[in-house]
């Protein structure tokens, strides 16, 4: 039945497939707040963020989503970006909004980034994971990902899976399916909790902080007033039934047993009356 609905939905809604190919940021994206401090480099192909004490900076996709799978390159702020927030996320509009987060909270020099991940359905989140990573994201670009499909979102580093948020609206958890997602992404200063909890803040003698995007790619069903469904160019649609095989499952467990640093599944001092539903079922599958 949720399936069936699901469907009518995306029916309803009408969706145009798009092709995986890496846009220029000058036709995929509106810059949305900043001013000059967000700027478009190399014909399109490049765009960095800043941080000063008077604003960060942001931008969103021109086009709204429902299900596919998103790619950005990132190269995080270096030296000592304690209390900055860089992110990449999805997210709808509105109080009951959906939401799909990476987050990379800064640290002081010589400290690592924290990966913060959340899902949002129906305006309710609290369901993160948090990483260290395996590299330094400060040295180069990295490849975030975020697939999202009707049975479950994967967040993908460098094409390695780190966390499935499976769909288990058969035992009542909300899952983002109806809702169309714009991709967002910021630069903004949270010093008052960003790096341990708030307790380091930002050395504004070091601004600006500059965070660096390049590549996005979205293979994914476009929403549009007037469109059809349609095939893709390439008809590369691997996200829209992609889970784990056996070398995923490996993979991200490794992840999680050797760099996650928090799991709301297993807080039970937050949730004294119970874990959430989704904690007791299989996380990969």
């Amino acid at each position: 039945m949720a399936q069936s609905k699901a469907f009518a939905i995306v029916l309803k809604i009408s969706c145009l497939i798009v092709a995986a190919s890496a846009g220029s940021f000058y036709d995929e994206m509106d810059i949305t707040f900043g001013g000059e401090r967000a700027k478009i480099l190399n014909g399109g192909q490049d765009l960095t963020l800043a941080l000063d004490q008077y604003s960060g900076a942001g931008f969103q996709s021109k086009n709204e989503y429902l299900f596919g799978r998103f790619d950005m390159q990132l190269k995080l702020i270096p030296g000592n970006s304690a209390g900055t927030v860089t992110t990449f996320y999805l997210s709808s509009q509105g109080a009951g909004h959906d939401e799909i987060d990476f987050e990379f909270l800064g640290n002081s020099t010589g400290n690592p980034y924290t990966v913060h991940t959340n899902v949002y359905s129906q305006g309710k989140g609290d369901k993160e994971q948090q990483f260290h990573l395996w590299f330094d994201p400060t040295a180069a670009f990295h490849t975030y990902t975020i697939v999202w499909n009707p049975q479950r979102i994967i967040f993908l580093i460098d094409n390695i899976p780190v966390r499935v948020f499976n769909n288990n609206e058969a035992a009542g958890v909300p899952f983002p399916k109806s809702q169309p997602m714009r991709v967002y992404a910021s630069l903004w200063n949270a010093d008052d909790w960003a790096t341990q909890g708030g307790r380091v803040k930002t050395d504004w003698t070091k601004a600006p902080f500059t965070a660096s995007y390049r590549k996005f790619n979205a293979n994914a069903n476009k929403v549009g007033s007037n469109s059809k469904l349609t095939s893709s160019e390439n008809d590369n649609q691997a996200w829209s039934t992609q889970g784990l095989d056996a070398a995923g499952r490996n993979r991200i467990r490794w992840v999680q047993n050797k760099h996650m640093i928090y799991n709301y599944c297993d807080d039970k001092k937050r949730f004294p009356n119970g874990l959430p539903v989704e904690c007791t079922r299989s996380r990969f599958l």
